[in-house]
């Protein structure tokens, strides 16, 4: 075959002002390299991250000088490729200037072959400082433009926010849950390639119609030649192969050849299917020779965004292979604020923790980056959709013509380079940016339009229109043919009026639902405001207290300690925490204490919103939590740390997004309302079995309700009056344990209190451990002689247990399973726990 990837390697770096050279790692970064050499501290700790802002002011080189081997020289085309340059550069071969490149997202390439040499060839890099280079843009616009969460001021430079003006992570810049590191850098692979006749550059699998008895799809070949003459494209999958003879001619073609696959194995998310991939394979065969060829693997599914007129409003859901799914999981963002230090076990342990927890999709939010490739191949592997947006998030954007054109560059290359995913079923222009402008309500958004004249209003409004309504449509039209594109999220509709923006009660479209939290709104304000897709909400808390330490020396163990306010980036997001505690639990013994119940606050937060979302199905069609992971340590809304230890949220997300779930709703205190949801395709039948207890787990009262329902659905299956259940007990004493019952196995179990946390008569509990006869210490029991509420597991070894931060009932005994983290493919592996321990909220009261 006559095409050779040969990797650059070997590079060093420095500032441009500074003599010496120092030994860089690419792909990187300015940042991690010059903590491999001991330049600055560890960004991560501490006050650190603004003992390093200086380094985005400079300009930096990298340089990587190299032998080139006989064999690739002496090809006929020789071209060098960046697949990520950060973001401002010139590129030199042996001092000739090849490529300016100004998008992070986006590859550049250049012919060497005239400047190539055998021995002592030189790349050199000059990166300027994105601040410095953008800051006169700001100038000569002339005015300033929205960005809620560029946080110039961390950086020095007071209002001027310049993250806009860049096609680069705009969490770079900072964000309320994300630090501010502009980095610079070759943060993707570089390779120089040499072909000759022909190579093929991309192969796109159309799908067209696609069915459990027939799969129409639609091969397009992209190919390069520099010759005339006849040749075959082969395709082959498995045993089946189609051949086309076609004519080459110097220049780029394509080769569209139709073909259909009968009885094809489709990709189900998870909960609905295998996730059944199929592995193509495109030839170019010349005189009996393969001189080029290129493999793709891709699942065959149809995906389609339903939005129809209805009673209320209009759904909003994704159809999968014919069946409306309803969407369970959480907002992605970068799982590092330095993108080269993701691992691709940090991926996968991402990803089988979101497949673990019972989740089907993940949203790549619009403030980060189009993942690796690695990302959506495994969420193709697990079985979870994306959402995909587009980068740009809260925050308004030039519309210059070289702008627009590098981002319908941007827009081709990465539609094209992920368009084969099957996981990727929706396409969205940006976050929040349409109800933060809402262009037309003069009242709405979040005050930006306000700071403007009418005129520049106008110019921005239109500048936005240019790329969300224009721009990105017409690229994922062109590039990735039937997929979904919405403009903005949330949104109800493009209708070019006030009816465009969403708000907390909209009856179409997604809703970002932040009055819990931001605007201090009970948790019982998430049954109230439910949509049609519920695409963001959320609840702060804190890494567990052996993540706090890996930031925080002894002394720093204070609410508003300088290194504490430094890791809580959304201002009053702390004083929120200990507002909402006070209102919901009672007061914390000590720091590590108000660590532990920070956790269960927020997991009870998101444990209502989430089965106030399911209990609506199919009203509401889909939740997505915010957020699941994070970029480094710090206190946020994410389930699972920065070192990818679970939070009580990350067990109480696998709880609620059961496939088959019970749920309690006692939002009129008059009346208990009981629920079964099913994602499960094929009808159910069951009982629900419900037991009045005592903090002692003596059975006061016993009830059985049958059940009989459809699949995909959700269904009140009883109600009951809570003064049924009361008569003259104290209501801080009782509980009320609900099972849902089907074949005589319980499938989910609700305990219902009937006063809030805070005033809950706990007692201290007596928790017995026994290891599992067989499990070799993997598996323990759990038992108690007093309500236990809220149990925590914790150990020493790095994993996760199948469930954590439970309440334990006297007589009710409860089995789990430690996983270990792995750094093969299993993700996670039974193992025994090292150092267990076992504590329950009574015991981080304060006396």
């Amino acid at each position: 075959m006559n095409k050779t990837r040969w990797i650059v390697s070997d590079w060093s770096f420095k500032a441009c002002q500074d003599q010496e050279w120092m030994k860089a790692k690419v792909p990187g970064c300015v940042h991690t390299d010059l903590l491999a050499n001991g330049k600055i501290p560890d960004p991560f700790y501490g006050t650190n991250e603004r003992e390093v802002q200086w380094i985005d002011k400079q300009d930096w080189e990298y340089e990587s000088k190299f032998d080139l081997p006989e064999e690739l020289l002496s090809l006929p085309h020789l071209e060098l490729v960046f697949s990520g340059l950060d973001t401002y550069a010139v590129v030199t071969v042996n001092g000739h200037q090849v490529i300016t490149a100004d998008n992070m997202f986006r590859t550049w390439k250049a012919d060497i072959k005239q400047i190539a040499k055998r021995k002592n060839n030189n790349i050199h890099i000059r990166f300027r400082s994105p601040v410095r280079e953008d800051l006169p843009k700001l100038e000569k616009l002339g005015y300033p433009l929205p960005a809620s969460n560029d946080q110039s001021e961390v950086g020095g430079l007071g209002e001027q926010k310049v993250s806009v003006f860049a096609r680069k992570a705009p969490y770079h810049y900072g964000w309320d849950w994300g630090p501010r590191f502009v980095t610079s850098g070759i943060w993707r692979e570089v390779w120089i390639e040499g072909w000759k006749e022909g190579r093929v550059l991309d192969l796109f699998i159309d799908q067209l119609d696609v069915s459990p008895a027939e799969a129409r799809l639609k091969a397009v070949t992209e190919i390069e030649a520099d010759t005339e003459g006849e040749a075959v494209i082969r395709l082959k999958t498995g045993n089946l192969v189609w051949e086309q003879k076609v004519m080459l001619h110097p220049g780029t073609l394509f080769i569209e050849m139709p073909f259909v696959i009968s009885d094809p194995k489709l990709w189900w998310c998870r909960g609905l299917g295998e996730p059944h991939m199929y592995e193509f394979q495109v030839e170019i065969i010349r005189d009996e020779t393969l001189i080029s060829s290129r493999t793709v693997r891709t699942g065959l599914r149809s995906a389609k965004l339903i939005r129809e007129k209805d009673e209320a409003g209009s759904t909003f859901y994704v159809e999968l292979n014919g069946v409306p799914v309803f969407a369970k999981g959480a907002n992605h963002i970068p799982n590092d604020s330095f993108i080269t230090d993701v691992t691709e076990e940090r991926y996968r342990h991402e990803i089988a923790t979101a497949a673990a927890s019972n989740m089907n999709m993940l949203r790549v939010w619009g403030g980060g980056i189009y993942e690796q490739d690695m990302f959506y191949g495994l969420c193709d592997e697990y079985g979870l959709m994306v959402w995909q947006d587009f980068m740009f998030a809260c925050s308004m954007y030039p519309g210059d013509e070289p702008f627009l054109e590098n981002v319908r560059a941007e827009a081709e290359e990465n539609i094209k380079r992920l368009r084969n995913h099957p996981c990727i079923v929706l396409w969205c222009g940006n976050n929040e940016i349409d109800t933060a402008w809402s262009h037309y309500t003069e009242k709405g958004g979040w005050g930006w339009k306000q700071h403007y004249t009418s005129e520049i209003r106008e110019k921005i409004w239109s500048d936005y229109q240019s790329i969300f309504h224009g721009i990105l449509p017409e690229a994922v039209a062109e590039y990735a043919p039937g997929a979904a594109y919405w403009p903005s999220s949330p949104m109800i509709d493009t209708t070019g009026d006030s009816k465009q923006h969403a708000t907390n009660d909209s009856a179409a479209g997604d809703i970002h639902y932040w009055g819990v939290w931001h605007n201090v709104e009970p948790f019982e304000n998430y049954n109230r405001y439910v949509g049609r897709f519920m695409s963001e909400y959320g609840f702060q808390s804190f890494p567990e207290f052996k993540s706090v330490r890996r930031y925080a020396e002894e002394k720093d163990l204070e609410l508003e300690s300088p290194v504490m306010l430094a890791h809580q980036k959304n201002g009053q997001g702390n004083r929120l925490i200990k507002q909402y505690m006070d209102m919901y639990m009672s007061e914390p013994k000590d720091f590590p204490s108000f660590l532990y119940m920070s956790q269960v606050l927020q997991a009870e937060a998101m444990k209502m919103a989430i089965e106030a979302h399911r209990r609506q199905k199919p009203y509401c069609m889909g939740t997505l939590y915010w957020q699941m992971n994070d970029c480094w340590p710090v206190a946020s809304w994410a389930g699972m740390d920065y070192f990818g230890r679970w939070k009580a949220l990350q067990y109480a997300a696998k709880r609620g997004f059961r496939d088959i779930a019970l749920s309690i709703d006692g939002t009129d205190a008059s009346k208990l309302e009981f629920y079964v949801i099913s994602d499960v395709l094929q009808p159910i039948s069951g009982a629900v079995h419900l037991q009045l207890m005592d903090m002692d787990g003596r059975v006061l009262a016993d009830l059985n309700e049958p059940f009989s329902m459809e699949g995909n659905t959700s269904l009140k299956v009883h109600t009951a009056a809570t003064g049924q259940f009361m008569q003259d007990r104290s209501p801080s004493e009782i509980f009320l344990l609900a099972r849902l019952e089907v074949n005589g196995e319980t499938l989910d179990s609700q305990i219902h209190y009937f006063v809030p946390m805070k005033e809950l008569a706990l007692e201290q509990a007596d928790i017995e451990i026994r290891e599992v006869e067989g499990s070799g210490g993997t598996a323990i029991m759990l038992l108690t002689n007093k309500l236990a509420n809220h149990v925590w597991i914790s150990c020493e070894t790095e994993g996760s247990f199948s469930d954590n931060f439970f309440d334990l009932i006297p007589g009710v005994s409860h089995t789990v399973q430690f996983m270990a983290r792995t750094k093969d493919k299993a993700a996670f592996i039974p193992a025994k726990p090292e150092q267990l321990s076992v504590k329950s909220m009574k015991d981080f009261i304060s006396l």
